[in-house]
């Protein structure tokens, strides 16, 4: 896992994966040949169904509950995972919340709740992750789920907003002193996913019009999870430090004009 060993990591722990992003990305880790262990908030059913389909594609699952509210014991978690599952060789932070509500208008308990769950979790479960790493000896990978609002604003999302700029840059701090213990880090930032987030859940994406993104429609999160699997995996070994937008172009447009242009009008001149 440091750059030179040719070997596929065994054992991922991936949060939030009772549904979308996280339920993808655990599935398609089991396709690559990863045992996976399972965080869940609220969703036990959610999480045992993701579960379901790691086990049918004959690799071990494991569920542990994570409330990121409750810091520091939330990351408590990630150890009993890898203690079920014997080791720990990729950590997908993907649990996340989001806020909706203008900035002369926020409370301060919730803003703490999105830095906590978006920021603060993320960075503990990350150090978790990294110290079993370095004590086998034989690196890792780390990728933490930002959005393409850790790169750009959004009207009403002042607290995500920060969370998710910040985590950015924790990855690359987290990547610069990682790396000489062969711990990559990287960070993946959708746009519009069709997610139970985005009220979007089973969701054809190709019937879906989206004008104001060039692909001209939302991603589905198996998508996501493609990249994931590629930082999760031995073929990014010289890749860390590094943010990869899954969003159909949006960042190119703006994620504020992305999903709210109505027509192709600014295809033409």
């Amino acid at each position: 896992m440091n750059g030179q060993a040719a070997t596929a990591p065994r054992v991922a722990v991936v949060t939030g994966a009772d549904s979308g992003i996280g339920r993808a990305t655990a599935v398609r880790l089991a396709r690559e040949g990863m045992d996976v262990g399972i965080t869940w908030h609220s969703d036990r059913e959610g999480a045992e169904g993701t579960a379901a389909e790691v086990r049918a594609l004959g690799r071990r699952a494991a569920l542990d509950r994570m409330d990121l509210t409750r810091l520091p014991e939330a990351a408590d978690a990630v150890d009993r995972l890898a203690d079920a599952l014997g080791r720990i060789d990729v950590l997908v932070n993907n649990a996340g919340i989001g806020t909706a509500t203008p900035f002369l208008d926020l409370e301060p308990d919730a803003v703490r709740e999105v830095i906590d769950v978006d920021l603060i979790g993320p960075l503990l479960c990350g150090q978790r992750a990294a110290r079993r790493m370095i004590r086998q000896g034989d690196g890792g990978r780390i990728v933490n789920v930002t959005s393409v609002h850790e790169h750009q604003p959004r009207v009403g999302a002042a607290p995500y907003c920060a969370a998710k700029g910040g985590l950015g840059l924790l990855t690359q701090v987290m990547a610069l002193e990682l790396a000489e213990h062969g711990i990559n880090v990287n960070a993946v930032a959708p746009g519009e996913i069709a997610t139970p987030m985005t009220g979007q859940e089973d969701v054809d994406v190709r019937a879906v019009r989206r004008p104001g993104v060039p692909v001209g429609r939302p991603g589905d999160a198996r998508e996501v999870a493609a990249v994931i699997a590629f930082l999760s995996g031995p073929d990014s070994g010289y890749v860390t430090g590094a943010s990869w937008s899954v969003d159909g172009g949006m960042l190119r447009m703006g994620p504020q004009a992305g999903s709210h242009l109505r027509d192709d009008s600014w295809r033409r001149l």
